[in-house]
């Protein structure tokens, strides 16, 4: 007994060091930090050379000249260093330290609901908040801006991320349904007399029809693959609208579409108006805010019918075929119509989102569907944090709302000069900010969310 209590305890646990100070992980990550930063600066100062230093500019004899920026180019430099070095000097932090510094809180249930029914309460009010705000004529550019073009883009990141978030199929030719459900509303109404009523649904069927053409081929494709081959079928659509001009009107599109009607009442300014029955002033007012209020219900539908979905045996299939196509199929599910069912659900989303821009815009031309919009509803969906329905509307009012209100930088000629046009850079400034969220949040606005299905008791959250 002596000799076990004089021997020593192997298993003993040894002491715990204290955690080292924040000050001793900052020196060490310091040079690294400087030769970052001033790498990143060098990088920089390579791309604003073609970017921001020179601009052409015609003088008084109309001759062409070369006007330098290098005040703008130092002020992009110094950003782009400070940021990184203050980002690698953050995260030589351990990531107890960073939590403890600033923890990143979760987002319960309960306060995504209430994040939900303000925003909807802001929705429902902002056409009147917009009245007060700017008056009867600047409140038009709020609401239609603002106020219309952001749902548009909601209700199209609601249906590409059925696809995306839930299937899991990276789609990037989406802006393919939203041009056939514009195309066809629009031919619908001007060579059929077909009423936007009418053309709304069947837009949405063309556009779910043309999803399972695209879905049959790419049944065996994955990944990159799909990826390429959605975006490709795009292409092809966008090159109809073009070279069929007897038919599409090519470049020059099809104008002169017919505005929703309420009760078969017209609500533009006329003599047989609605508002003018009413004995109100004429104004396009009415119109613009009874088109805002027609997609928020669209969008509110999208919305309920996709919650629905999820909760569906289809929409379990959905998610069980994003975390694993093998495993999926061992289960009996048939991968074949749950894909195309994706494809569908999603391009019929999309393709009733075409007559609504076709009535704000009063006009559909092949530049509109190019693949700058497919990649900004893609975008939206990815930032906004995929299967996350809350986080893609938040995405969509920030990036959205967020180039519009980059139109409006005039005050900073105040402090760049009278010479400073901040439309240039406007494009700059969004994509600096779609880099520094995605460091920032790397997996979307809302990274986690509630489980379509449980087992009983309280729903708890997972990662998305």
């Amino acid at each position: 007994m002596a000799v076990d209590a004089a021997r020593p305890q192997s298993h003993a646990t040894p002491p715990q060091s204290p955690a080292a100070p924040p000050q001793t992980y900052m020196s060490a990550a310091l040079p690294g930090a400087l030769k970052s930063a001033l790498l990143t600066a060098l990088v920089t100062l390579g791309l604003c050379f073609p970017i921001v230093a020179w601009e052409t500019q015609l003088d008084i004899e109309s001759r062409l000249t070369l006007v330098s920026w290098w005040g703008y180019v130092a002020a992009f430099v110094a950003i782009a260093f400070v940021g990184r070095f203050a980002y690698v000097m953050w995260r030589a932090l351990p990531r107890e330290q960073r939590q403890a510094i600033a923890p990143r809180a979760k987002l319960s249930a309960d306060v995504k609901q209430r994040i939900a029914i303000v925003g909807l309460l802001l929705l429902i009010f902002f056409p009147f908040i917009s009245i007060a705000a700017a008056g009867t004529a600047g409140s038009i550019k709020w609401i239609d801006n603002y106020g219309t073009q952001i749902l548009i883009y909601i209700l199209l990141a609601w249906g590409l991320n059925i696809v995306v978030g839930l299937a899991g199929l990276l789609d990037l030719g989406y802006v393919a349904f939203y041009a056939v459900g514009a195309y066809s509303s629009a031919l619908l109404a001007k060579n059929f007399g077909l009423s936007f009523w009418l053309c709304l649904p069947l837009a949405g069927i063309f556009a779910a029809m043309y999803g399972l053409m695209i879905g049959i081929p790419v049944l065996r494709l994955r990944g990159d693959y799909l990826a390429i081959v959605t975006l490709a079928f795009a292409e092809i659509v966008q090159r109809v609208a073009v070279n069929w001009d007897t038919v599409t009107g090519g470049y020059n599109g099809i104008s002169g579409i017919p505005r929703p009607t309420l009760f078969g009442y017209s609500l533009s300014p006329g003599p047989d108006s609605l508002p003018s029955l009413l004995g109100l002033a004429p104004s396009p007012l009415y119109r613009v805010i009874f088109l805002f209020y027609l997609v928020l219900v669209m969008a509110l539908l999208v919305n309920w019918v996709a919650t629905r979905l999820r909760r569906l045996p289809l929409g379990r299939a959905w998610e069980a075929l994003r975390e694993d196509e093998i495993a999926c199929r061992s289960l009996g599910i048939n991968t074949v119509t749950t894909k195309l069912s994706a494809f569908a659900t999603g391009a019929f989303f999309g393709g009733i989102a075409g007559p609504l821009f076709a009535a704000r815009q009063g006009i559909v031309s092949p530049s509109s569907f190019v693949f700058m919009e497919s990649a900004m509803i893609l975008a939206i969906v990815v930032l906004g944090g995929l299967g996350s329905q809350l986080g893609v509307a938040i995405a969509a009012v920030v990036m959205i709302g967020g180039t519009e209100l980059l139109r409006e930088l005039g005050w900073l000629k105040a402090v760049f000069g009278p010479e400073f046009d901040p439309g240039k850079y406007r494009m700059l400034i969004f994509g600096f900010a779609m880099v520094l969220l995605m460091v920032v949040r790397p997996r979307g606005f809302i990274t986690h969310r509630d489980p379509s299905i449980t087992l009983g008791g309280r729903q708890t959250e997972r990662q998305a």
